[in-house]
């Protein structure tokens, strides 16, 4: 990003306590993300050569980095550019990024954007009801019926792209023990353990060993078959690991808490939006959750998300909603001073 440029202008809200940073492109004068597609536009913007966690650097990736990185952002940062959508069956599209790179699918930032959509007047709402807001993100078309009582937004529900399985009961060895994971793609691919299986629990105390055994997972994974995806190498390799322990049912359904980690050892602060749809293709080929059951998802700092599975199913695999809250937490004008040795700031 070049000290001339002009400040860079976001809107910030968090969903379940995970951050979300949009950046309107519109007008912005920031560096364009080329292609036809959301998809296209997501490849660009990781550049030649580059990965989801390891992009190239570019003029659009360093205004990235300017609000991810400290002192502007930090480490578990999330956001994402608001791009035009494939086609005029989207109110818009989005780039997810964290402070590694790039991401296909984003459930959190999805509710976070339908919310956003709704406060900007960008979607008409009635101050009664529900409205759908229908994003195209690097993974597929997606949406985020909002639902409003008396002027405010009670709660987002998101509908995700078809869910399927990529393969089961897969062992692996970690320096907390062998553990077996399964492995699902819902926008991303994700791997689940149950965190008992390395003897640990899902409490914030755990942390460390939690991101350790995620880190070690998904390295462990990078060239399992189950985690390629017939979409391409964009929507192929594990996003995030899954760490979950059960909870006392409800009459409802399932109960479970969780933390993903996430590219480098990233912590999803929520139950992970896409990760919950990635539980539901998990649970329903179990038999353990079906049509008219929730699942209540807890995040590690005790935020809950309810998941469900739609009776109208997809060839491409099972339709999943994930419903949560999104909150405005601030606006903001970042800017670079031409005499700031930092830059684009550093990560710790």
């Amino acid at each position: 990003m070049s000290a001339e440029a002009a400040a860079v202008r976001t809107a910030d809200y968090h969903t379940a306590g995970e951050p979300f940073r949009i950046v309107d492109t519109s007008g912005a004068g920031l560096p364009p993300a080329p292609g036809d597609t959301v998809a296209e536009r997501c490849a660009t913007a990781i550049g030649p050569g580059g990965s989801g966690t390891a992009p190239r650097r570019s003029p659009l990736d360093d205004v990235r980095r300017f609000l991810v990185q400290e002192p502007r952002g930090h480490a578990g940062m999330y956001g994402g550019f608001v791009v035009p959508p494939d086609d005029d069956g989207a109110h818009f599209g989005v780039l997810f990024w964290h402070k590694d790179g790039y991401s296909t699918a984003c459930g959190h930032g999805t509710m976070a954007l339908g919310a956003w959509a709704v406060d900007t007047g960008r979607v008409a709402a009635p101050d009664d009801g529900d409205v759908r807001v229908r994003i195209d993100v690097p993974s597929g078309r997606v949406a985020a019926t909002v639902h409003r009582a008396g002027g405010r937004t009670t709660g987002v529900t998101f509908r995700n792209v078809p869910a399927r399985v990529g393969a089961r009961k897969v062992p692996v060895a970690t320096t907390l023990g062998l553990a077996e994971v399964d492995i699902a793609h819902a926008g991303a691919c994700y791997a689940s353990v149950a965190a008992r299986d390395l003897g640990l629990e899902v409490t914030r105390a755990a942390l460390p060993e939690l991101v350790r055994a995620g880190q070690e997972i998904r390295a462990a994974l990078a060239t399992h078959p189950g985690t390629w995806h017939p979409g391409g190498p964009l929507l192929s390799g594990v996003y995030g690991v899954i760490l979950h322990e059960e909870l006392p049912g409800t009459p409802f359904g399932p109960h479970q808490r969780n933390v993903t980690v996430f590219a480098d050892g990233q912590i999803d602060r929520s139950p992970c939006g896409s990760g919950t749809s990635a539980r539901l293709a998990l649970l329903a080929e179990d038999g353990r959750i079906g049509a008219g059951e929730d699942l209540l998802h807890e995040s590690v700092v005790g935020t809950v998300f309810t998941g469900r599975v739609v009776p109208a199913g997809s060839p491409d695999g099972l339709v999943t909603e994930v419903t949560g809250t999104a909150y405005r937490t601030g606006e903001h004008a970042f800017f670079r001073d031409p005499q700031d040795a930092l830059g684009t700031g550093f990560l710790l």
